[in-house]
């Protein structure tokens, strides 16, 4: 895929980063003294992590070097790598582990965990954040769309851009790794004032690399509107014009040596 737009990204910077507050608000933990932010995007997941633990040495690492820019622009005092999440090496073992929406994007979740499990300290923890795009109308809505006739060869491959299981994957993986688990999803009703604010919040995102693939303005234009009818009908407008959109979030932490 191209490389991300922070600005476009943080437009919807509250339903972004409510996750990773109620991930992080989770936690059993004494007070960790290294933490790495996987997939940490522009930073406002990682500033959770600083607001919660200000003494910890908190590094943010992301692949992408207009969102790490952005970090750095905003947070100048802090620590960010451009770097893969697959291949980044460390020497250093960490405290925590953490990630919000990020690792839907990493391919062989089996190997990253055990990745994530190797570069923690022997009492450190896991925390993730997925969006299980699959599971929501707008999910199947955007993929539907992909295999319309006019975009369908277009748009091959597309989906196994994600990488995304459901509970019972992950919780067999993380019980052959870790002591405790805590695991759970949660549906956000974000409050929209449109069904294009979906469009919107989804360019970004989930419909990122599908309109990438398009080859003109016109197409793009073709497929939102497509989407957005699509949209309308899985997410009925309310009595005050409002559109409700429930996004599904699976979360898990994993303890290495709590009881």
């Amino acid at each position: 895929m191209n490389d991300w737009n922070p600005n476009l990204y943080m437009q919807f910077r509250s339903e972004r980063t409510q996750p990773s507050i109620d991930l992080i608000s989770k936690i059993i933990s004494v007070e960790p003294k290294s933490i790495i932010d996987v997939g940490c995007g522009p930073g406002n997941s990682t500033q959770v992590l600083v607001n919660r633990w200000p003494k910890a040495k908190i590094t943010g690492l992301d692949n992408s070097s207009a969102m790490i820019q952005k970090a750095k622009h905003d947070y100048p005092n802090q620590e960010w790598i451009v770097t893969d999440a697959l291949t980044y090496e460390s020497e250093i073992k960490y405290d925590i582990v953490f990630s919000n929406a990020a690792i839907q994007w990493i391919p062989n979740h089996e190997n990253l965990l055990k990745k994530f499990h190797g570069s923690l300290k022997d009492e450190g923890l896991l925390a993730i954040q997925i969006p299980l795009f699959w599971d929501m109308p707008l999910g199947k809505v955007i993929n539907e769309t992909a295999n319309d006739i006019r975009w369908k060869d277009q748009m091959e491959g597309i989906a196994d851009l994600f990488t995304i299981h459901n509970y019972s994957f992950y919780y067999d993986h993380l019980s052959s790794l870790f002591n405790s688990i805590d695991i759970w999803e949660t549906n956000y009703l974000h409050i929209l004032d449109s069904h294009i604010a979906i469009i919107e919040m989804m360019r970004s995102t989930g419909m990122k690399p599908y309109l990438e693939k398009l080859d003109n303005d016109l197409d793009i234009n073709q497929f939102e509107k497509k989407v957005l009818i699509g949209i309308k009908k899985a997410y009925p407008k309310q009595k005050n014009g409002k559109v409700l959109l429930p996004f599904k979030r699976l979360f898990f932490i994993g303890y290495k040596s709590q009881g």
